[in-house]
């Protein structure tokens, strides 16, 4: 299975700060480990161009973030320091997701190693995002004519706010989010489907309201393609969660939703999206065991295919 990684573009932050930049790399190592990818598989994605940035995001605000020009108010509610190096890292981290897009269509499935920076409006960025991936892929993918249709499942603890702010009116793109009701962001945007999860949510209840929008959303068009943000942070232990949802419940996630779209024929990009959990290793388990079953079920395809036994 083609996976793509961007850990080597490192954004520089202070020491301390809260957002867990070492997860990408000890990430990569464990799926390069795992033999999960074959020979050249386990790739560097490309940077996106500004071409592809502006499908999704203001002229303005694309300039500001490359020349550095943006107010310390727009930074601190990104979250990051400016450097040229965040501009290079969030080009990457996009272009993971497009490759990754491009890769699912050909072969079913694929996944990026970072992604997910579902907080990016078109012309802002907050809460640790500062380029929209879902929003730039799916909007490539359909000006270059490689699809029609676009569901973005979206199963991180925060509300997709910017995806849903960007898509709102996009009839090609179906945004679901599956979020924590009181978590950041306190203000919420409004989705194509929105189901809020009360805090403490365990892995039954979680799992039972995945299914049910699941298969709703599945089921109203044919979907050409599927982005699946897997966020690490509804774990029981995520500082900034506030699920109470365990590994294995999240593992069971992971199958329901590619289970549920191989079935139907649809090819799935995987996207990391966040994960804060107060051990990063953690964090680290719960995005490898996604990228795990992501691979099992390509395997599967492929043995189905070639009518051989998995």
């Amino acid at each position: 299975m083609k996976v793509f990684y961007s850990d080597q573009f490192v954004l520089p932050l202070p020491e301390g700060h809260r957002f867990p930049m070492n997860k990408y790399s000890m990430l990569r190592e464990r799926v390069e480990n795992a033999d999960i990818c074959g020979p050249g598989e386990l790739r560097l994605p490309h940077a996106v161009t500004d071409k592809e940035i502006l499908r999704a995001h203001d002229p303005n605000y694309l300039k500001k973030v490359v020349t550095g020009t943006l107010t310390d108010k727009e930074m601190r509610r990104i979250g990051f320091p400016w450097s040229e190096r965040m501009v290079e890292r969030s080009r990457r981290a996009s272009g993971g997701t497009l490759d990754a897009c491009r890769a699912a269509l050909e072969e079913g499935m694929a996944a990026n190693l970072a992604g997910g920076t579902h907080h990016a409006f078109a012309g802002s960025g907050e809460g640790f995002c500062v380029l929209n991936d879902s929003a730039i892929a799916a909007r490539t993918l359909r000006a270059e004519g490689l699809v029609d249709k676009v569901a973005v499942l979206d199963t991180d603890v925060h509300q997709g706010n910017g995806t849903a702010s960007i898509l709102r009116w996009d009839p090609h793109v179906f945004t679901f989010s599956l979020h924590g009701a009181k978590n950041y962001p306190f203000h919420k945007e409004e989705s194509d489907l929105d189901v809020p999860l009360a805090d403490g949510t365990d892995d039954d209840a979680f799992l039972a309201a995945l299914s049910g929008a699941l298969d709703r959303v599945l089921e109203l068009a044919a979907w050409d393609l599927a982005i699946f943000l897997a966020g690490a942070d509804p774990f029981e232990g995520d500082k900034l969660g506030r699920l109470s949802v365990t590994k294995e419940g999240l593992a069971r996630r992971d199958q329901m939703v590619l289970e549920a779209c191989r079935e139907r024929g649809i090819p799935v990009a995987v996207t990391m999206a966040g994960g804060y959990a107060k051990d990063v290793e953690d964090t680290v388990d719960i995005h490898f065991q996604t990228v795990q079953r992501a691979a099992n079920m390509r395997e599967l395809e492929i043995s189905s295919a070639s009518g051989r036994q998995p």
